[in-house]
């Protein structure tokens, strides 16, 4: 039998002498009600019970104090009154609301949530919440057969992470990313279960390193932390898409990006000069390749000091700006945290004389050694310090810059550890708590004060902020990218569930740096990873000093013009992405998808890898591994379409699709559309023609929202967008598009949209009569 005081776990095979003894929260003693929801007092412990919403309740145990529920860096929202019916009887007590059953036994304390159908959502067997001595605090959750685990940020390897243990604890990664990597940059300690077509979602709030182990036990799994509270969420569910929405409520949704965000970026470390910078732009244009974004890495800057330009290599960058702009093309510089000990170096002096850096609890300021060398660190955990440095950046937007790329925000030190030391003290606006509690936090509160900044100098624009680190509600400021990757054909594999992963743990814009950052890259590699990155949600291309340049003129003719098409398809494409970024913005869904979002009934897309969906209609199955020219397919429920060839493919079945270097494997599903336009120019990427591209089937009902806007302004926040609710009902002899509803005043540069029919001959319906054009 389980005592009530402590139990040993024994992982793995390890020895009993290994084991590792925890001490059970125990019985539970008594507990009262109030606003805030219910405290249990159990024999060795604390834990509360907040119901969120129907669908979202939160447990908090605490070993010592009475849970603390008011210091999330995360959670965006407070519990919303909620209808709950209460059972109590001698061995347990049953809470319910419309869409949750809890069941909390007493002896021991054990908690059970299930659905209002019976569905068992996470359940304790043996063992529970539980603690050690050392300030750990760790819970178990019964595992089952048909388990599948998503999500978890920003991590290597497979899509599906059972059998896997998982670490959260921002690090700098330059060495290679393998699959048994633990940690990288981004700390999301959120994950969703998958069960036999449900699922639920699971979101452990602790900033201290913590531990996902979906390995050690096929009859357990658990969540752990190095200290803090056991703080965690759980999301009912049932369809993976209602787990994200209501994770997103939680943490926040990202807002709106600008358009210009969405488009071709292309980066190195570094374009030392602003001649190369110049000579680059003229590049893009003469070539006609589209480009809408040329980052600045650590070169531009006076001795690698922040909110400097080095005026021998960029002796005018108000210009350089100015004139770029007029191509089209905007400037993105990297500011990274490290401030540069230099007593002469007003961001220096203004952060000592105004108390904004790291310290130790003597008082000393913490020095790290960085690009700069010796260098400070603001602390971001306090919002005076967030506002300085948020004002800082009217230096970049007086010039005309929009847009700035956080890096080396873990925060990276260049030591043993990788990082600032562990009890630096961050004032944390009154609570102060050591670098150990709050690592994880610096990059996205860094990200808040960077953002927030930019939004107040823009005046009206919207900012682009692009960040290495984060955590959990990271979307709410930034987009993405996945960090020091390798020009590896098996970094475009693993790039794909990275994003997918990503997406599902609320982050929809992200991508990987295409081509490869290190090592060199090849024409062939590249081609593949240019096709790639022409439909993940961020789209850049970098790469590191000493390495092959790979701008997409760098290896030929031949692929250059491969390159160039995909580019521009991807500004083709552009209508369909805003949408789905639009949707992101109010849903929280992900933009680049697992075929197992759309289809959670289907078991066969539950690991699947080396294919992805943008929205709910589109597969892409791109080819992954040199000199291959044919791969297999796995096409869901439904008849798909190939975009490129017409071909027609049955679902519910593997294909043998061929790919020549110059093929994206494309797959519409049936019945449903897209929204496209054309490619003008670098100088002129205004949308001045919508296509409606409809995949008609033989009988097929499909609803889709159209979004747009100016894309460049909060004006949309006033009324000033252009929103149409659209149902498309396909069969054998016509096909019937009926605008539902239509919303906003922004008046586009179209005045119609174009109908076109791929593929088949049927007669065309726009709101019960014929025609081929909607007019707004």
């Amino acid at each position: 039998m389980l005592e009530d005081t402590s139990f040993a776990i024994h992982p793995g095979k390890e020895k009993r002498d290994g084991a590792i003894t925890y001490t059970d929260i125990g019985n539970l003693v008594g507990y009262e009600k109030d606003a805030a929801g219910y405290m249990f007092n159990c024999t060795n412990g604390f834990v509360a019970l907040q119901v969120f919403t129907d669908s979202i309740v939160r447990l908090t145990m605490n070993p010592t104090n009475k849970p603390v529920l008011d210091k999330s860096k995360a959670v965006m929202v407070r519990p919303e009154p909620v209808e709950i019916e209460e059972i109590n009887t001698e061995h347990a007590l049953t809470l319910k609301t419309k869409a949750l059953v809890l069941t909390l036994q007493k002896e021991p304390f054990r908690v059970t949530v299930a659905d209002t159908h019976g569905r068992v959502l996470v359940n304790e067997d043996g063992h529970g919440m539980a603690y050690r001595e050392n300030g750990e605090v760790i819970a178990f959750k019964q595992m089952h057969e048909n388990d599948h685990f998503y999500g978890f940020g920003e991590k290597s390897g497979h899509l599906d992470k059972r059998g896997e243990k998982l670490e959260m604890w921002n690090t700098d990664v330059y060495a290679p990313h393998n699959p048994e990597t633990k940690a990288l940059y981004e700390s999301i300690p959120y994950f969703m279960t998958l069960r036999d077509g449900k699922a639920h979602g699971i979101f452990f709030d602790n900033t201290f390193k913590t531990y996902f182990d979906l390995q050690s036990s096929e009859a357990h799994y658990s969540f752990s932390a190095e200290g803090g509270q056991l703080d965690y969420y759980v999301l009912a569910g049932p369809h993976p898409k209602k787990v994200l929405e209501q994770y997103t409520y939680l943490t926040g949704r990202m807002p709106l990006p600008p358009k210009w965000s969405l488009g071709y970026h292309q980066s190195r470390y570094s374009y030392e000069t602003e001649a190369e910078v110049r000579e680059l732009a003229q590049n893009f244009i003469e070539k006609d390749i589209p480009v809408d974004v040329i980052h600045l890495d650590i070169h531009y800057m006076n001795g690698y000091r922040v909110f400097t330009f080095d005026k021998e290599k960029f002796p005018n960058p108000d210009q350089l700006i100015a004139d770029l702009k007029e191509m089209g093309i905007r400037i993105v510089p990297i500011v990274d945290p490290g401030v540069k000990k230099d007593a002469e170096y007003p961001i220096y002096q203004e952060g000592v004389l105004g108390d904004h850096f790291c310290k130790y609890i003597e008082g000393d300021i913490y020095n790290g050694e960085v690009w700069p060398g010796v260098s400070a660190f603001p602390d971001f955990t306090e919002e005076k310090v967030r506002k300085w440095w948020g004002e800082k950046h009217a230096f970049y937007t007086s010039m005309g810059i929009e847009g700035i790329w956080n890096d080396m925000n873990e925060p990276a030190v260049f030591n043993e550890s990788k990082t600032m030391d562990l009890e630096v003290m961050h004032r944390n606006d009154g609570h102060p708590t050591t670098h150990r509690e709050l690592h994880n936090v610096y990059g996205l509160l860094m990200g808040q004060a960077t953002y927030e900044g930019m939004k107040e100098n823009l005046q009206g624009k919207r900012p682009f902020l692009l960040t290495r680190a984060g955590y959990a509600g990271v979307q709410r400021y930034g987009s993405v990218w996945t960090g020091d990757n390798r020009s590896f054909w098996e970094h475009l594999q693993m790039s794909l569930p990275m994003v997918m992963n990503l997406g599902l743990s609320g982050v929809p814009f992200t991508g990987p740096d295409v081509g490869g950052f290190a090592h060199d890259t090849n024409a062939e590699l590249l081609t593949r990873w240019m096709q790639v990155g022409a439909f993940t949600p961020f789209f850049r291309n970098h790469s590191a000093i000493g390495f092959r340049y790979q701008e997409p003129w760098q290896f030929g003719e031949k692929y250059e013009a491969i390159m160039k098409k995909y580019i521009q398809m991807r500004y083709q494409w552009m209508p369909q992405l805003y949408s789905l970024f639009y949707q992101a913005s109010e849903q929280g869904l992900s933009v680049m998808r697992p075929l197992l979002m759309e289809y959670p009934d289907d078991a066969k897309t539950y690991n699947l890898n080396d294919q992805f969906m943008l929205g709910d209609n589109v597969i892409f199955a791109p080819i992954l591994n040199p000199s291959v020219t044919d791969r297999a397919v796995y096409l869901p429920k439904g008849d798909w379409v190939e975009y490129t060839t017409g071909t027609t493919y049955e679902g519910e079945q593997a294909h043998l699709v061929h790919a020549e270097l110059e093929d994206l494997p494309i797959f519409v599903r049936k019945g449903t559309a897209l929204m496209q336009t054309e490619w003008t120019s670098n100088q002129d990427k205004e949308t001045k023609t919508l296509t409606m591209k409809v995949f008609a089937s033989d009988n097929e009902n499909y609803s889709f929202t159209f979004y747009d806007d100016d894309g460049e302004t909060f004006a949309y926040e006033n009324g000033e967008y252009l929103k149409m609710a659209f149902d498309i009902q396909s069969s054998a002899d016509k096909v019937e598009i009926n605008v539902v509803s239509k919303e906003g005043n922004y008046q586009p540069a179209y005045k119609e949209i174009r109908i076109e029919l791929f593929c088949l001959d049927k007669t065309v319906l726009v709101n019960g009569k014929n025609s081929s054009i909607i007019n707004l």
